[in-house]
């Protein structure tokens, strides 16, 4: 169990929970009547005020009946009744989430350069670094708004030659039309309009980095031209008669499973050969939580010298699954920033947009019965509206990489799935087979509850 927002600011306490359970307070850390306890200091917090296990590997809270109540996934908990935690916890205004592996928090989570980097981004960084000393290569996969970009400057930083250019390149944005001119380089008169030389991005990333985002959408044939280029570490523009001679190092990203388009016919499989190892996976931040109330922190001190996050508005961040990714995070915080400091200086909940941080379509929360103050769930609890334009091959490689990535991290818990996702769980299956995943792949044999 890690703290991860408390006394108003950002923080990534461990907490380790026995076999027999922790308590939580306001009481002196250590033994209670033979049981472990932790003390918070928040003074919301009773003395004696809930308790955390860990049952069937599952992460379950009860409160003590305590003064201000235990809100579970942003629902108020039933005195002494014990509730399955997801995602996080609220004592007093304090918020913790679950977690299995405390080893990875020693470090806690470091600001610098203008990133927040939690124990998942820290290792992921440091694998980086050490790939940049023996590869001239790297291939990130991860979800729009991950921080691909970001990934590919450190890579390029670790080669030892930040002086040296990094050229960044979305691939997205290119019109095929023009993507042979823009990466290749074209000379004077090889089409109408070409009144003098241009480099192309390849020959600007010469001693230094390219890095193609989205590599995927770049047409067949430039893509057999880059492999090409890998391959000679030469370049011809259009119109040329000589090759040049270039040298860089290559970072390429995707958002979908480089494997899978291959088979869709979307990347040329020797193009997949040469780019697509070694490769890195970026989690989405809804798999790195212990990031957020940083994020939050960072960015409204930006904005702001006197902008503070409300513990309301840090956990509602934490619930909503963000497919957008940081970025998303990031503009809506500015949103409601924005809004609200024309009258105050306490950024809560309510000053985020109701759809901020859930997926398309997905249907406003359904009034729940809680005690003033707790917050919405951020699951739908009915089937959404689908979409009625015809889903694409891409959309579904896309929901393809998302839902076995959510499936993984749930152990094939599909019920578990779908919260995570924003799904209703009918909605999820029907995804699941529209895809052709097997969910019971990630499923663990000694879990009943999978589905």
């Amino acid at each position: 169990m890690v703290v991860v927002f408390s006394g108003g600011a950002a923080r990534a306490r461990a907490l380790r929970v026995g076999l027999d359970g922790l308590g939580l307070g306001r009481g002196d850390d250590g033994d209670d009547a033979g049981k472990a306890e932790a003390r918070i200091d928040d003074g919301r917090i009773s003395r004696r005020h809930a308790r955390i296990a860990f049952e069937d590997g599952r992460c379950v809270v009860t409160d003590l009946a305590s003064q201000n109540g235990t809100y579970v996934d942003g629902v108020l908990a039933t005195p002494n009744v014990s509730t399955q935690v997801e995602r996080v916890i609220r004592v007093g205004d304090s918020l913790l989430i679950p977690c299995a592996d405390l080893t990875v928090f020693e470090r806690g989570v470091q600001t610098s350069d203008g990133f927040v980097r939690g124990p998942a981004m820290q290792a992921l960084l440091e694998e980086v670094a050490r790939l940049a000393q023996s590869s001239a290569t790297l291939h990130v996969c991860g979800e729009n708004g991950t921080g691909k970009e970001g990934i590919a400057r450190a890579f390029h930083r670790a080669r030892g030659n930040p002086e040296r250019t990094l050229i960044a390149v979305n691939c997205a944005t290119i019109p095929h039309a023009l993507a042979e001119r823009l990466l290749f380089g074209a000379r004077r008169g090889a089409y109408s309009g070409a009144d003098t030389d241009a480099t192309g991005y390849v020959q600007d990333a010469s001693g230094g980095t390219l890095f193609l985002d989205e590599i995927g959408e770049l047409d067949l044939q430039v893509q057999a031209k880059l492999l090409r280029v890998l391959e000679s570490r030469t370049v011809l523009p259009l119109g040329a008669s000589k090759p040049h001679q270039v040298d860089f190092a290559l970072c390429s990203a995707t958002n979908k499973d480089l494997r899978a388009l291959v088979a869709a016919g979307m990347l040329r499989e020797d193009l997949y050969f040469r780019v697509g190892r070694p490769a890195v996976m970026l989690p989405a931040l809804r798999n790195r939580p212990e990031e957020i109330p940083a994020l939050l922190e960072h960015e409204l001190a930006r904005l702001s010298p006197r902008a503070v996050a409300h513990v309301s508005l840090v956990e509602q961040c934490l619930l909503r699954p963000w497919p957008g990714n940081v970025r998303e995070l990031l503009v809506e915080v500015r949103t409601a920033a924005q809004s609200m400091l024309r009258d105050g200086n306490r950024v809560e909940a309510c000053h985020l947009a109701a759809t901020a941080g859930m997926l398309f379509g997905a249907p406003a929360h359904e009034e729940r019965a809680a005690a003033p103050g707790s917050l919405p769930p951020a699951a739908p609890t009915e089937t959404p509206r689908e979409d009625r334009r015809k889903p694409t091959q891409r959309d579904d490689l896309e929901w393809r990489g998302r839902i076995e990535e959510a499936l993984r991290a749930n152990a094939g818990n599909v019920a578990a799935t779908a919260r995570m996702l924003g799904l209703h769980r009918t909605q999820l299956r029907r995804l699941i087979a529209r895809t052709g995943i097997t969910a019971d792949a990630f499923t663990d044999p000694d879990d009943d509850d999978a589905t």
